[in-house]
């Protein structure tokens, strides 16, 4: 079997301090796998977005330890997990975070600017990106005249134009309806099968279900359940 691109190993998570102190992660573990798309499942207040944030090294674990292509990220300092998020993880959210004075392809090189990359290059790869997510006529497009479907596919466009090993979505389709859900989930699985992607969705919906390889519950801080998913592509 493959190494794991990314695992959890036993992280549990305290927020807060004093009467307010919150046990949010209790010993989870987690190993997602290049070419599957992943469903983390579970109630408000669960802990699926305080894990996916461990997972994206954005938050440190207060115990266990997390890996990213078999390094352990323990002792890393600010700097050290920035690198990671920039050369390892794609981030995708709700609300698509795109900059509105910036068109569709200046929001996608924004990734590529961050990393340094020269100018020229960043043009052509951020208008290859919106060509992989459908979105290649809609470049010069501001965001508010864009769909919100499209505004997600720009923001899956940016996620991906790095050429990240990891892709986390929190909760993706949930200011989307159901035929643009459809689209954004089965663009998020086509790159996880054709790219070779771990792609990890935080989510509630059912409906999503059909798409994922592999399904977790987690409730109460802990993994409560994983199951095989429906991964429908078509």
């Amino acid at each position: 079997m493959n190494e794991p691109v990314i695992e959890a190993l036993n992280v549990a998570k305290v927020l807060g301090s004093g009467a307010a102190q919150v046990a949010a992660l209790k010993g989870v573990s987690l190993a997602l796998n290049g070419g599957e798309l992943t469903l983390l499942m579970g109630p408000s207040g669960s802990g699926k977005t305080t894990l996916l944030s461990i997972l994206g090294c954005i938050l440190t674990p207060t115990q266990g330890t997390v890996r990213v292509r078999g390094h352990s990220t323990d002792g890393a300092g600010p700097e050290d997990l920035a690198l990671i998020r920039r050369e390892q993880v794609g981030f995708v959210f709700q609300t698509f975070h795109l900059f509105p004075t910036l068109t569709a392809a200046d929001n996608v090189q924004l990734a590529l600017d961050v990393r340094g990359e020269p100018s020229r290059s960043a043009r052509v790869r951020s208008r290859e990106a919106l060509a992989k997510v459908g979105l290649s006529h809609k470049a010069s497009a501001f965001p508010r005249e864009l769909s919100g479907g499209e505004q997600q596919r720009v923001a899956i466009a940016r996620a991906i134009v790095g050429n990240p090993s990891i892709i986390l979505a929190d909760e993706p389709t949930a200011a989307l309806d159901g035929k643009n859900g459809q689209a954004i989930m089965k663009i998020l699985a086509r790159i996880a099968k054709e790219q070779g992607r771990a792609v990890l969705i935080v989510t509630h919906d059912p409906r999503l279900l059909p798409f994922a390889d592999r399904v977790v519950h987690i409730e109460d801080g802990r993994i409560v359940g994983e199951e095989g998913g429906g991964a429908k592509l078509q």
